[in-house]
């Protein structure tokens, strides 16, 4: 088993774009898998997060929120730097309501889930994030509605709701963050018990839970996205250059699997917001996978 592990840690990039990959396809030829693909993204995702907590000693975390700037450093360039740079490129969208909406949902709203897995992957500051992503996610529910006002018009706030956000905060960030805490606890108290063994054995599936949420996410929404592809393709530009003008997994990831209820949830009129939300979602993904090797290249670790 261990050969196993070893295998898939050395290749794990290539396993997540055959993951993209294999979920596209899959999302295309058997559409009507589209549902349960969907259903299992959240569970999936938790499932990752645990053990994306579970391998930072929460020790490490408490020290990166009170003894660095980072958290601090992080949530000013999510909340002051990134929100003129994604209402200027919404620019790019504003003939269309719908897609203008779905572009300023996802990047207005920083990542808290799996923008601490990609940092770890790349070589980056795996606690400090994590320690971040409390203050992001309550900083994105107090600004959203200011900046959406701003660029969208107060119209677009009667119809977002608030509800997903909270139900991502208490499922992917503290349910995941007090099991985590909870075997932690566990193994200091019994070296040798089972919460040992059961660290070790999410430790080792971090790689499999990450192919199985790309594939699952990708898989899901492709059909959708496909069938508004000539629509939805002046949004690509866009999100490529908002990649590099963010190019850092701090600001780079958005928030995508968060927001995509409340995009959902918008009238028919917005009906494009969503599959824009969708889209950002696939660059995005493609973009980390290439910037998790490009960036220890780049920024050799000190």
């Amino acid at each position: 088993m261990s050969r196993l592990v070893a295998w898939w840690d050395r290749h794990q990039v290539a396993l997540y774009l055959a993951a993209i990959l294999a979920g596209a396809l899959l999302g295309l030829l058997a559409p009507r898998v589209a549902p349960a693909l969907a259903a299992s993204v959240t569970p999936l995702l938790a499932l990752l997060l645990f053990a994306t907590f579970l391998a930072v000693p929460l020790v490490d975390v408490a020290r990166a929120l009170t003894g660095t700037r980072f958290p601090v450093v992080v949530l000013v360039a999510n909340a002051v730097v990134v929100p003129p740079v994604a209402i200027g490129l919404s620019r790019w969208v504003a003939d269309d309501r719908g897609l203008l909406v779905g572009v300023l949902l996802v990047l207005l709203t920083p990542c808290i889930d799996y923008v601490v897995v990609f940092t770890g992957l790349a070589g980056g500051a795996r606690a400090q994030m994590l320690a971040a992503t409390p203050l992001l996610m309550v900083a994105q529910m107090l600004l959203l509605p200011g900046y959406l006002w701003l660029a969208a018009g107060p119209e677009v706030l009667a119809v977002v709701e608030v509800g997903p956000f909270l139900h991502a905060f208490l499922v992917l960030v503290l349910a995941p963050l007090a099991a985590a805490a909870l075997v932690q606890g566990l193994r200091r108290r019994r070296p040798a018990g089972r919460a040992a063994r059961v660290e070790g054995a999410v430790a080792g599936a971090m790689v499999p839970l990450m192919v199985a949420t790309l594939a699952a996410v990708v898989g899901s929404q492709i059909a959708a996205v496909g069938a508004q592809a000539l629509t939805l393709v002046r949004l690509v530009p866009l999100y490529l250059a908002f990649v590099v003008a963010a190019v850092v997994f701090s600001v780079t990831t958005r928030n995508s699997l968060v927001v995509l209820p409340l995009a959902l949830a918008l009238p028919g009129a917005l009906a494009l917001a969503p599959l824009a939300v969708v889209t950002q979602t696939l660059v995005e993904l493609v973009a980390l996978v290439v910037l998790v090797r490009l960036v220890p290249v780049l920024v050799p670790a000190r």
